[in-house]
């Protein structure tokens, strides 16, 4: 009996194994019987044109500025900007070559208006006197919402801490070069900002980002913003909404014009 049995056993495993080998047996031939389709070869170059949508068409001023762009100073007064310690009118100096110059002691100044992401164009000018050395010459700062700075400094012929330059994403990111061209010349940045984002919660799930071109060298690749600048300690990163251009007082006399910024 218990043979009968065992023979029983092996018999039904040998079918089930059998049965199951037929059956994939067949669904690979399903497979290999499905018709392969074949994409159909291109040969005229207007199946591959896009015409919509079409691109907005911009133009520009005498000072080279995008229609699409919003002036922040153009020299004739400073009506887009308030001082940042208590919103009063900004102190800073307007010259007459349409210029503003940092009014030492008058604080730092950042535009009424909140911003996300931007692309900002900004120029300055080292003070027209060199005086100091490494962080105490030409120095100031541009500060996306508040809190994250592109450091502003006279970096020609002038070593300082590298993450600590002219265009370094203030103890953050060292440029790829320096530059910086002579205190008696202007110099230019263009800075493509994309803002940090952040849960409900607070917490940060996607990181900043700069682009810096300055004297129409690229300088920072799309570099990763770790966090608020700080002078001392590493980066915070508190939950916010848009916030302002800010302009530094560093006691220097640091000079601006022609600053313009478009929201992306």
């Amino acid at each position: 009996m218990k043979k009968l049995i065992y023979y029983l056993l092996i018999t039904i495993v040998i079918c089930s194994c059998k049965e199951k080998t037929e059956t994939a047996v067949i669904e690979n031939s399903k497979e290999e019987s499905k018709p392969v389709i074949q994409e159909k070869e291109i040969t005229d170059p207007k199946e591959t044109e896009v015409w919509d949508p079409e691109p907005k068409t911009i133009s520009f001023n005498q000072n080279n500025v995008p229609s699409d762009a919003l002036v922040l100073f153009d020299g004739t007064n400073l009506e887009a900007w308030v001082s940042s310690k208590d919103a009063t009118p900004a102190g800073w100096t307007i010259n007459a070559d349409q210029t503003m110059t940092v009014k030492p002691g008058a604080g730092d100044i950042q535009t009424k208006q909140d911003f996300g992401s931007i692309q900002l164009h900004l120029e300055w000018s080292a003070p027209d006197s060199v005086e100091g050395e490494g962080q105490g010459r030409g120095n100031s700062g541009v500060f996306f919402q508040n809190k994250y700075e592109v450091q502003i400094l006279d970096s020609y012929q002038n070593r300082t801490y590298s993450n600590g330059q002219a265009t370094s994403i203030y103890k953050q990111h060292i440029p790829l070069v320096n530059a910086t061209k002579a205190p008696d010349q202007w110099q230019t940045y263009d800075i493509i900002f994309h803002e940090p984002e952040f849960d409900s919660s607070g917490k940060k799930i996607k990181s900043g980002t700069f682009t810096v071109i300055h004297n129409g060298v690229l300088v920072q690749d799309h570099v990763e913003i770790l966090g608020s600048t700080e002078y001392i300690g590493p980066p915070k990163n508190e939950a916010h909404n848009k916030g302002p251009i800010k302009l530094q007082d560093h006691s220097n006399l640091v000079q601006y014009r022609n600053i313009w910024v478009r929201e992306l």
